[in-house]
């Protein structure tokens, strides 16, 4: 996938995600937009705030009236957002990860699309942690994550 027609799908996700959330649903939470650059690949470690059990570490950076962005370096147990649609882009890391009932391979470029309630997680890489760019909308709220068995199911 090159650069052009990923960076155009996670425009057009983000856009789609925002605009349905302001057609179906007021915001839960809006902060203002900062004009800001974020230097992604130097963001490691303490710069992505601190690591949880797992290791895995996570830092907002973006909150509007529809969707948060932030960015996500780690393994995380496989869960689910009962209320919230995620959309991850792989910056880096190759594997597999759970996404609704099965295991799928990821590498960096990849899109992958989470709808609410679709179980997700449970990283496997090759290597290197998955880095990600994760855009939530609509904003999720801190209970909106219900962790699940690592055998399966919902």
């Amino acid at each position: 996938m090159n650069r052009i027609a990923a960076s155009l799908s996670i425009a057009a996700a983000f856009a789609a995600g925002c605009g349905a959330t302001y057609l179906m649903r007021p915001a839960l939470a809006a902060e203002s937009i900062t004009a800001q650059v974020i230097h992604v690949p130097e963001l490691n470690g303490d710069a992505l705030g601190p690591a949880a059990a797992s290791g895995f570490r996570s830092k907002t950076f973006v909150s509007a009236d529809g969707a948060t962005i932030s960015v996500q370096d780690g393994n995380v147990p496989r869960h689910m957002h009962p209320n919230t649609n995620e959309i991850q882009f792989i910056l880096e890391g190759t594997g597999t990860v759970w996404l609704g009932d099965k295991e799928v391979r990821v590498k960096p470029g990849d899109l992958i699309v989470i709808p609410k309630g679709t179980q997700h997680g449970g990283t496997k890489p090759d290597g290197r942690t998955f880095k990600a760019i994760a855009i939530k909308t609509p904003p999720q709220p801190p209970n909106d994550t219900k962790l699940l068995p690592e055998g399966g199911g919902k």
